[in-house]
């Protein structure tokens, strides 16, 4: 699914996130969503979350 849309994406889904420190190298981090911080409904580069275990970044896919 595509992580740019806000509403695909609920506390607790498993998605793969790219890092701040990882965008241009493009790796992806896999966990679980804890809170969402975007606030507008869209966003071109992916809805911005953070993870259980901490980690802020945006969403590339959902799992």
């Amino acid at each position: 699914m595509d992580g740019t849309i806000r509403n695909n994406i609920v506390p607790g889904s498993e998605v793969l996130i790219v890092l701040k420190s990882d965008q241009r190298t493009g790796i992806l981090t896999k966990g679980i969503v804890q809170d969402i911080l975007t606030n507008s409904s869209t966003h071109p580069h992916g809805i911005k979350v953070r993870l259980q275990d901490g980690q802020v970044g945006r969403v590339k896919t959902i799992l």
